[in-house]
């Protein structure tokens, strides 16, 4: 079958998703510092479902409607205050260490990041929409592997309005697993970029993430500093997760 393969490095390409046909598009979302690291930590860790929003008011209204749910997110990679909410603490921030088995078993969680969630929310339309990082990729390549979408999409939700080295990175990385299906049908030069760029800096995540911009600004946190390593960790987590019909994002069993 004929596919077709691109990568998206930055938020006004993933925008531009709403504008194209995307019923036979699988994406995958990379926010590997830190959204999408801890979904999938939060879910191996035993959580129900999360649900994406892109707005801390989306998320209160939510919360108010079940208090039970877990609050979760960030803003400028903080933890939501109840200074930004009108009263409420936020339970958990973005670092994918604070979603131990103790604080996330068996509950529903919602959050709200500055792009990750925005980019997920950008791919409502797809067939398919896949959480992505180093954390996960070979069970994510087994996924695609085994379904064969004809176009296939890798979304870096990216740092503000620019790229981010590190969903480069994680895109290239997959890119390369499955590079034997997709590589064979219509490649755009971004998916060929990301590839070339982890093959050359692919072999020391962590001293090239620590460079990134958000590697730095983590790295400027004593509190924050091991969530860089974190997310470097590779293939920890043998499954795939994504979005569902009712918003959530949950383990999906293998394909």
């Amino acid at each position: 079958m004929p596919t077709q393969f691109e990568v998206l490095f930055a938020p006004a390409e993933f925008d531009a998703l709403r504008h194209r046909d995307l019923s036979a598009a699988v994406c995958v979302v990379f926010d590997v510092l830190r959204a999408t690291s801890s979904m999938i930590t939060a879910l191996a860790n035993g959580a129900a479902a999360i649900f994406p929003v892109t707005e801390i008011d989306e998320a209160l209204a939510r919360w108010r409607q079940n208090p039970e749910v877990l609050l979760a997110g960030e803003r400028d990679g903080v933890r939501i205050q109840a200074s930004q909410t009108g009263g409420v603490d936020f339970h958990l921030g973005n670092s994918p260490r604070e979603y131990t088995p103790e604080r996330v078993r068996g509950k529903t969680i919602v959050t709200t990041t500055t792009n990750g969630t925005r980019a997920l929310r950008a791919c409502a339309g797809a067939r398919a929409v896949l959480v992505g990082c180093f954390l996960n990729l070979p069970a994510i390549a087994r996924w695609l592997q085994h379904t064969r979408p004809p176009q296939l999409w890798l979304v870096g939700s990216g740092t503000f309005d620019q790229a981010a080295l590190e969903d480069v990175l994680a895109a290239g990385a997959l890119a390369d697993l499955v590079w034997p299906v997709w590589g064979k049908g219509e490649v755009a030069d971004s998916a060929r970029m990301a590839r070339w760029l982890y093959r050359q800096k692919g072999g020391d995540l962590e001293k090239n993430l620590a460079v990134s911009r958000n590697g730095r600004r983590l790295l400027a946190r004593p509190e924050l500093q091991a969530d860089v390593a974190f997310c470097c960790q590779q293939n920890i987590y043998d499954f795939a997760a994504g979005l569902e019909p009712d918003g959530a994002i949950r383990r999906w069993p293998e394909a």
